[in-house]
């Protein structure tokens, strides 16, 4: 069982910057990509970064530009960078993690943007 403890959501406001962080644990013996997700209010969740154990990534459109994904794999952690912050960008913010066939998630993160 993988556990995904996500942190640093929060309020802020629009042009702000917020830090997000995923620490995974328990029965680990290699992730490859983890990434992050959002969903807002009647939406469907949708991809906002990804890196895989290259450290190689990949955006939404929408975060290019503004959000930096990072990981460090000693730690086992994935971390999101959000500059930026738009009202647009306001969602509960899911890390996800593959390990081997299988896939986790947190449970998620709010971030609130006011304008």
């Amino acid at each position: 069982q993988v556990r995904l403890v996500e942190s640093g959501g929060g309020l802020v406001q629009v042009g702000g910057s917020l830090s997000l962080s995923c620490a995974a644990s328990g029965s680990i013996s290699s992730i490859n990509t983890m990434g992050w997700y959002r969903q807002a209010p009647g939406k469907q969740r949708e991809l906002v970064a990804g890196i895989t154990t290259g450290g190689s990534t990949n955006y939404a459109d929408s975060v290019k530009g503004r959000f930096t994904i990072s990981r460090d794999n000693a730690k086992n952690t994935v971390y999101l960078q959000m500059n930026s912050l738009k009202p647009e960008d306001a969602a509960v913010y899911y890390c996800k993690a593959q390990v081997g066939g299988y896939v986790y998630w947190g449970q998620g993160t709010q971030v609130t943007v006011s304008s």
